[in-house]
């Protein structure tokens, strides 16, 4: 089943692979059945996909969601920046998530060796389990550049580095922290058009929060291009959504956002309302597909979503009651 869902081609392919993994996991992953339960729901009668049950994300904080037979290859942990504690991701099969994150950029941007792919990710390279990491390390290998790297605090060496590819007319993608770009942005700036800037989001507490129009406008100008790309992803999801430069994202065909009410988490809006998102990941095969998140998001009707903000903390002891 896992490598089916590379070749979803509709809406009926994802709906028929979503039950069957629903189903799969209502059965064999713990946390899930139990939260199945609590909510008495027979899951005979889930028929589609706004019908299912999403799991409160907060439940990577608290118990093994996973369903495999054989241990985990790996387990991916959050940064706990909220100072709620860490979230972990217990991964059965690499392999999985090497080929969800590949397939996902090829698809957006093309093969990896085709770039020189720059890393600027000190917060997530200074602790270990980042998924994030382990993606951009990944994506580094497969782009066959002896420029591809990460750069850690050294904004100097990828200046220059910066200098090097556009003399040499390299495509290259730079995937870096917000907080990270913006420090960069303030010593260096640089005219390169074929340069790839992709925001992956966060402050980490390092600096004030600042809005996307003004966050893209510096590093449009620090970088020399017109628009600054996003990646959406997140240490439960072994898959990615990514954004050309306006805000609005798309998934690859395996991934599927939608949006909930956040006065009734069991009520799934229309398209075009705002509301918490709830996302399917159908590579999280072995752990859970289905998580209610805590992101605030609008989907519209060619199925791009944007990213609006965040649950306040009273929205989010509200559904939290419901795991107690």
């Amino acid at each position: 089943m896992n490598n089916d869902i590379f070749s979803i081609k509709n809406d009926d392919d994802f709906l028929k692979l979503c039950m069957d993994v629903f189903h799969h996991q209502a059965k064999n992953c713990k946390p899930y059945c139990e939260w199945i339960n609590l909510l008495n729901i027979n899951i005979k009668d889930i028929k589609k996909i706004e019908e299912i049950p999403f799991l409160p994300i907060e439940l990577f904080k608290s118990k093994k969601v996973y369903c495999c037979d054989k241990k985990e290859q790996i387990v991916f942990s959050s940064s706990s920046t909220t100072g709620t504690g860490q979230s972990f991701h217990y991964v059965a099969d690499t392999a999985l998530y090497e080929k969800s994150f590949t397939d996902a950029f090829c698809l957006f941007y093309g093969n990896p060796g085709n770039y020189a792919i720059l890393g600027l990710l000190p917060s997530y390279l200074e602790r270990t389990g980042s998924s994030l990491v382990y993606m951009v390390d990944n994506l580094i290998k497969q782009s066959n550049n002896k420029n591809s790297g990460f750069f850690l605090h050294d904004h100097e060496k990828l200046y220059k580095t910066l200098c090097t590819l556009k003399n040499k007319n390299i495509s290259a993608v730079l995937i870096g922290v917000t907080y990270a770009l913006l420090d960069f942005a303030e010593k260096y700036s640089i005219d390169f058009p074929q340069l790839t800037v992709m925001e992956t989001g966060g402050m980490k507490g390092r600096r004030e929060e600042i809005s996307r129009a003004g966050l893209h406008e510096i590093l449009c100008c620090a970088f020399g291009v017109r628009y600054i790309h996003s990646e959406y992803g997140m240490t439960e999801l072994l898959s990615q959504a990514y954004s050309n430069g306006n805000g609005e994202f798309l998934c690859p065909a395996w991934m599927k956002i939608l949006v909930r009410d956040i006065h009734n988490p069991f009520k799934i809006s229309a398209r075009n309302a705002s509301g918490a998102i709830n996302i399917v990941d159908l590579a999280n095969r072995n752990s859970c597909s289905f998580i209610a998140t805590h992101d605030l998001g609008k989907i519209h009707e060619d199925c791009r979503f944007e990213i609006l903000g965040r649950l306040t903390a009273s929205d989010i002891r509200g559904c939290n009651l419901l795991v107690q």
